[in-house]
């Protein structure tokens, strides 16, 4: 049964959702801080973490980021603030998606199956086959199997969405990618979330590879279709 980790402070979000996931057929454990839910967290069996940002002493970019040290499990992250650099800060530390109160529980079971659904196929995805594969563009240089990517000889952080994306745009050096394939691949073909995440990526992905982040050498913009990630001309 797959477990579903609740780390929220307000009850009258926190309880509804384990009444509601656990009629869904989930397992549900609930903690109401931070601190309570690393703990939760780290007894292992999680599946998924329902990650509350505004939360009493480790707060839930921070307890994002630890379970992140440790753990490629699917995160999404509930959040009453409807700023962009709020989801750019939480997309840029490993989170898988975000939603923004008031929500659905529709909305929200929609995205925490595509999430689950996601992670499955990537486990399946013949990752064995491709553990020892190296990819290179020039002076990027990703292994694969060490999840670790290199950037003119010093080594440099993917969370786990910028690694996988830009990974599919390095396996297809050279061909213009549309926003369409790209949120299909990377975040699965029912994800329901905003489209300006994959624009996020981008700009975190290009400020860790371009020497100057504005005049894209590597991964540029085809106007009008999508990215295209390609060695420098000279």
């Amino acid at each position: 049964m797959t477990r579903i980790l609740i780390v929220e402070d307000e009850e009258s979000y926190r309880e509804p959702l384990v009444y509601q996931l656990t009629r869904e057929g989930y397992e549900v454990s609930a903690a109401a801080s931070g601190e309570e839910g690393f703990d939760l967290f780290t007894r292992g069996g999680i599946d998924l973490v329902l990650l509350d940002v505004m939360l009493p002493g480790i707060d839930g970019i921070a307890l994002c980021r630890r379970i992140r040290e440790q753990s490629r499990v699917p995160i999404i992250m509930l959040t009453a603030k409807g700023a962009e650099i709020d989801k750019v800060v939480g997309l840029e530390i490993g989170a898988d998606d975000y939603v923004t109160k008031p929500y659905s529980f529709r909305e929200l079971l929609a995205r925490i199956r595509a999430v689950l659904r996601r992670n499955q196929a990537v486990a399946n995805d013949d990752g064995a086959d491709r553990d020892d594969i190296d990819l290179v563009c020039g002076e990027i240089v990703m292994h694969v199997g060490q999840h670790e990517v290199t950037v003119r000889g010093e080594s440099v952080f993917f969370p786990l969405k910028e690694f996988e994306l830009l990974g599919y745009l390095m396996q297809n050096k050279g061909r213009v990618m549309t926003r369409h394939q790209l949120i299909d691949r990377i975040w699965g073909s029912d994800y329901v979330g905003d489209t300006k995440t994959l624009d996020v990526h981008v700009k975190r992905i290009r400020s860790k590879i371009e020497s100057n982040p504005a005049q894209p050498q590597y991964l540029t913009t085809v106007r009008g279709l999508g990215y295209k990630i390609d060695e420098p001309e000279h």
